[in-house]
């Protein structure tokens, strides 16, 4: 079948999204920035890999008379990434550790620019032609080895929750002076290769500073035109919105015309553009999802295509490109280094900030694009350098973990969990980890958790946990700026929802943790490691494309998690009075039984019914030693309020399902007698989930050492002790 280049070049945009996603989302499983799987999507539709083993396919797939196509929407798209970049450089950046971050950011620009110039002597006779002077190549190199991805960095710091650390504050500081200077840089570096010298390159510079002087003080009064607007309005409508994204391309076409590049343009619409944060937030959200989703991976590919690895066909080649490594990361990691521990920064946290700044990503293949477009690099010199980017930016989050792991970040940010167990008078011994998910739907929740703590017992504490899940690497939502104004909202919702729960006396021992993720299910488990927990509840919810009600990411928990789980399925629980714990002698059921022993030491009211379904014929179940061993020293007031009824039954799950209908709260184990053990193929069935009449909480045990009622015997023993002194100090 014979397409036209339209047709060819959508069947090209639907590979290349297609592919873009799926290594994208790969390279978030382990941990790395999207715009890795991106960058390796791109190489892989190219000579590197599609090229290779399907040369006549991929002939037919991207023929020449379509690239010019996608170089032009991959300029599209390189101009209003370039214009969202920006949009993020907010000046608030540039007002903490300035010193320091202008000592740090320019020593990590020209530690690597002057070891680039050195290893210039031996690349330039190798990797480049005549055609090209020295001068203009050593330019070119010095600033894609110096060059801060200030998008990939941003995200990463907000990923490791760093926002609000001094090491977080710091890097974004340096990055945003380092992406300052690095972008002048490379428009100098523009501006001698197009001269071909310094002397010819000064009319071009002179042109750029006037326009830039222009949109400092001009252009940035017309813009403020916007702010008022939408101060005004509370909105941007299509023809302000259209204004802007023409100011964008005007912008861009002049600074080519200049003699720079086009990106420069937009980047200076953005940079200057009012940082009013509800402005900003609009403009980035209409602009980004297509920009990022639709146009940058066309961007990726058509790199892609222009990258050969085939290239470096010889073992001298590969050294050349190690050297590249070398130089790029030892110049920038050293650099900053040095420059950090001499501004009085610790070893740990200078060291950090190294691996920080070394990071490339998508902006070292802007950099790159344009020294290829220019001539000023080779098709092998940029095959080296794309490898050096991805390796940099691949390296940057696991050398950051080994560096600063999570629990120095915990130091670090001093939470409001961490200061109320430092001011307790007496450190919790018991904790619940709750995550909510919407505050405004999970009282519930919280209150069953509230309750399982217990006001009466040793001291405990709950943690509500709100994780705010960041989907993509670099999407506006995701800049360390509206992470802060979502851990605000968040937090404040969580306050909200505790301000409600009753009896008064838990809200005392609600503390929320708030924090960014980009896994949800791989975070409980972190967080849960740093903080000794006893137990995770969570709410139950539906997956949207599972049918299984204990599916999708609470199956994921109830698999995952190295702790006790209890998943809570809310029928409008307003009070717990009556509970109900089918028991069937697992350790399933055990957890389930102590939950409940918890939430009947800490009211009187309570009573409990610990049933037992046996077949016609058969006898019941009995207690297990673990049971057996704490039921003894239960106070006679607790053990009064249990009862022990037995059911025959041929459908244990049916007779369990009627005998709910006369309690508050249903309490079972995740085993096969009640319908709710993992199955083979990765599911749970959830019959009692869907026609429990009660509300249901289902419980699942990691561990036989951990008891919950280590607090309550304590407690109790406590109790006694206390009354005995009372007794003898009356006598």
């Amino acid at each position: 079948m014979h397409l036209d280049n339209v047709s060819l070049v959508l069947l090209e945009v639907v590979v290349i999204i297609a592919l873009s996603r799926l290594m994208g989302f790969a390279c978030r499983s382990i941990k790395q920035p999207l715009v890795i799987g991106e960058i390796i999507a791109g190489i892989m539709l190219g000579p590197s890999l599609f090229g290779l083993i399907a040369p006549e396919l991929a002939a037919s797939l991207f023929p020449l008379q379509t690239l010019p196509a996608l170089n032009v929407l991959s300029q599209v798209g390189l101009i209003f990434f370039m214009f969202l970049i920006g949009l993020e450089l907010d000046p608030k950046y540039l007002k903490g550790n300035i010193e320091i971050a202008m000592l740090a950011s320019h020593v990590s620009i020209l530690a690597p620019f002057a070891l680039a110039t050195v290893s210039s002597l031996i690349l330039y006779p190798l990797v480049s032609n005549a055609t090209v002077s020295f001068t203009a190549f050593a330019l070119f190199l010095g600033s894609a080895l110096s060059i801060t991805a200030f998008p990939v960095l941003s995200r990463i710091i907000t990923e490791n929750n760093l926002q609000t650390t001094r090491l977080g504050a710091l890097a974004l500081t340096c990055a945003a002076v380092d992406d300052v200077t690095a972008w002048c840089l490379l428009a100098l570096a523009i501006a001698v290769t197009r001269s071909n010298s310094f002397i010819g390159a000064l009319p071009t510079i002179g042109l750029s500073l006037l326009y830039i002087g222009l949109m400092l003080t001009v252009g940035r009064w017309f813009l403020q035109r916007f702010s008022k607007l939408y101060k005004r309005t509370g909105r941007l409508n299509q023809f302000a919105l259209a204004a802007i994204y023409m100011g964008v391309v005007v912008s861009a076409l002049i600074t080519d015309i200049i003699g720079i590049h086009l990106i420069f343009g937009a980047f200076l619409i953005g940079a200057i553009m009012p940082k009013e944060p509800g402005l900003v937030r609009e403009i980035a959200q209409k602009t980004e999802d297509f920009v990022l989703i639709f146009l940058l991976p066309i961007f990726f590919a058509y790199s892609g295509l222009k990258t050969q690895v085939g290239l470096l066909n010889q073992p001298d080649l590969w050294l050349l490109c190690a050297l590249v490594l070398a130089v790029a990361i030892f110049g920038k990691y050293v650099g900053t280094y040095i420059a950090a521990r001499v501004s009085g920064i610790d070893k740990r946290e200078a060291s950090a900030l190294g691996w920080l700044m070394n990071t490339r990503g998508l902006t070292e293949l802007i950099v790159l694009n344009i020294g290829l477009d220019l001539g000023v690099i080779s098709p092998l010199l940029f095959t080296m350098l794309v490898i050096m980017a991805l390796v940099t930016t691949f390296m940057t989050s696991p050398l950051l973990e080994w560096t600063y792991p999570k629990r120095l970040i915990k130091l670090d940010t001093v939470g409001e969990e961490v200061v109320r167990e430092a001011t307790a008078p007496i450190k919790p011994t018991y904790r619940i980890i709750v995550p909510v998910a919407n505050p405004r739907t999970q009282k519930g929740l919280l209150q069953l958790a509230g309750a399982i703590a217990g006001t009466k017992l040793q001291p405990a504490i709950v943690y509500p946990l709100s994780l705010i899940e960041l989907e993509e690497a670099y999407l506006f939502k995701t800049t360390p700026g509206e992470a802060d104004r979502l851990i605000t909202q968040q937090t404040q919702g969580l306050s909200e929802l505790i301000s409600t729960l009753e009896p008064p006396s838990i809200r005392t021992i609600m503390s929320p943790i708030v924090q960014v993720s980009s896994d949800v299910v791989r975070a409980i488990g972190e967080i849960t490691r740093q903080n000794p927990t006893d137990l995770v509840l969570l709410g139950w919810h539906r997956p949207i494309f599972d049918q299984n009600r204990l599916g999708g990411r609470v199956g994921q928990i109830l698999t995952q998690a190295k702790v006790d789980v209890a998943v809570f399925v809310d029928r409008r629980l307003n009070r717990v009075q009556r509970i109900l714990v089918p028991y069937a002698n697992s350790i399933h059921d055990d957890l389930g039984l102590e939950l409940a022993i918890r939430l009947l030491v800490d009211d009187e009211s309570r009573q409990l019914q610990i049933l037992q379904v046996t077949l016609p014929g058969e006898s019941a179940s009995e207690l297990s030693a673990e049971v057996e061993s704490f039921w003894e020293e239960l106070p006679i007031n607790v053990r009064d309020r249990v009862q022990f009824p037995i059911i025959e039954a041929t459908d244990p799950i049916k007779a369990l399902i009627e005998a709910s209908a006369g309690v508050d709260l249903t309490i079972a184990g995740t085993s096969r007698s009640w319908g709710i053990e993992r199955q083979t193929l990765g599911r749970y069935t959830d019959r009692l989930a869907v026609e429990c009449h009660s509300s249901l909480l289902i419980t699942r045990r990691y561990s036989q050492v951990t008891s919950h009622m280590a607090s309550v015997l304590a407690s109790e023993t406590a109790q006694k002790d206390l009354e005995q002194v009372t007794t003898h100090e009356e006598i």
